[in-house]
């Protein structure tokens, strides 16, 4: 706690100095993150998430210059918090301090401030908001209160808020338009470190209040499938870049959101969890690397093929192993219809991927800062070229992280 009151401070002081000097923003950042990194391998690998957004933003040149430094720091310093609180007050206000530094962000641009764009995203997001909190905590009273009916009405809005919050079907409405008319940089941003806490939270809500209710595993699995076919039959309909990966991004939201219906089988779900932060790290670089090759209209050829490749999840690249630890997990919970369908739906995205290394095959002219940030996401989804164990250890530790303290 005390670290990051620090962090916040140094946070809230270098934000304000960058408005004269772009580069104390950075620097403030920078700090504030180093002091939130702990020895945990995936908290490791979320902070280099972290790094590469704040590399990328050199690549704007908005009316944040400077600010979005800060605004990508206080997004980390919520996700490492959150991890580790137990305290459904901080769950939740991390929640919204990872989700609100997003609302400017998607506003910024090299030549103006996109209203239109914020308008529709900012009221997408208070809706999310909205529904996960009073979510949460009907769902806590009512596992303190044992009534079935509060809870299921609490779950339901806790699921929707955490599906519109994420991108993922039906509720993805604001994906393909802020995908594809919003600055790359920004988008990048949403799509990769601020994915973790809204998941995170939802975790440890679910896990601390489940009763062992059907009817919680069967309206994930609806969600998580819904999201799945959505997400990759418009990627597959669609030909601009943009779109493609907003797509696929409602698709990589289903197979992530699979892994909540692991939670009746307390046993395997550090597996599920596992599963899922892998494919939220894979969803990360890629995204990255990919909104990079959007904004420079160009990418390296062999990185495009590893992002892509890993994305499709060919082995052993760490999109492979992502999906496998999910589709283990649901297999052991004894959901196997819900891992056949996360496997036909895997094999339906090889298509859109194709035409998206197409898309940019051949491409030339990028900076050299944008390409180094290129190359530097496609060598690290060669990282679990050795098995990722690291990622099942980190997540048996984080277990003991998972129980809400007086739920």
């Amino acid at each position: 706690m005390e670290l990051a009151i620090i962090s916040l401070l140094i946070l809230a002081v270098s934000g304000a100095l960058s408005v004269k000097q772009k580069y104390i923003g950075l620097a403030g950042a920078l700090i504030s993150v180093l002091i939130m990194t702990v020895n945990n391998p995936l908290l490791l690998m979320v902070l280099v998430v972290a790094l590469i957004n704040l590399a990328s933003l050199d690549l704007m040149r908005g009316f944040l210059r400077g600010v979005d430094y800060t605004l990508v720091g206080l997004i980390f310093v919520a996700t490492v918090y959150a991890f580790y609180s137990q305290s459904l007050a901080f769950l939740l206000t991390m929640f919204v301090v990872a989700s609100v530094p997003t609302y400017m962000l998607v506003m910024a641009s090299d030549k103006e401030v996109r209203m239109d764009v914020g308008i529709k995203y900012i009221t997408f997001m208070v809706i999310a908001t909205v529904l996960f909190l009073i979510g949460a905590v009907l769902m806590v009273h009512a596992s303190a209160t044992a009534s079935s009916t509060l809870y299921y009405v609490g779950f339901a809005m806790l699921l929707v808020g955490l599906a519109i919050e994420v991108g993922a079907a039906p509720f993805h409405e604001w994906v393909p338009d802020v995908f594809d008319t919003a600055d790359p940089i920004p988008v990048s941003i949403i799509a990769s470190v601020a994915k973790f806490v809204p998941f995170v939270v939802a975790y440890k809500i679910i896990y601390s209040t489940y009763d062992g209710g059907i009817g919680v595993i069967l309206l994930i699995g609806i969600i998580a499938v819904v999201s799945m076919l959505v997400g990759n039959i418009g990627a597959l309909t669609s030909n601009k870049p943009a779109r493609i990966l907003a797509y696929s991004t409602v698709a990589n939201m289903g197979y992530i959101i699979a892994t909540l219906a692991v939670i009746g089988k307390e046993e395997f779900v550090y597996l599920a969890f596992a599963g899922a932060m892998l494919q939220l790290l894979t969803n990360s670089f890629g995204k990255i690397g990919f909104f990079v090759g959007i904004k420079e209209k160009s990418m390296p050829t062999v990185e495009t093929y590893l992002l892509a490749l890993s994305f499709i999840g060919l082995p052993p690249l760490m999109g492979f192993w992502g999906k496998l630890y999910i589709v283990a997990s649901l297999v052991y919970a004894n959901l196997i219809w819900l891992a056949v369908i996360l496997v036909l739906n895997s094999a339906m995205s090889v298509p859109y991927y194709v035409r998206l290394i197409r898309l940019f095959e051949g491409s030339s002219g990028y900076r050299k800062v944008a390409g180094y940030l290129i190359t530097v996401t496609a060598v690290l989804m060669l990282m679990t070229v050795v098995p990722p164990n690291w990622i099942v250890e980190s997540s048996r530790i984080l277990m003991n992280y998972l129980p809400i303290g007086g739920v």
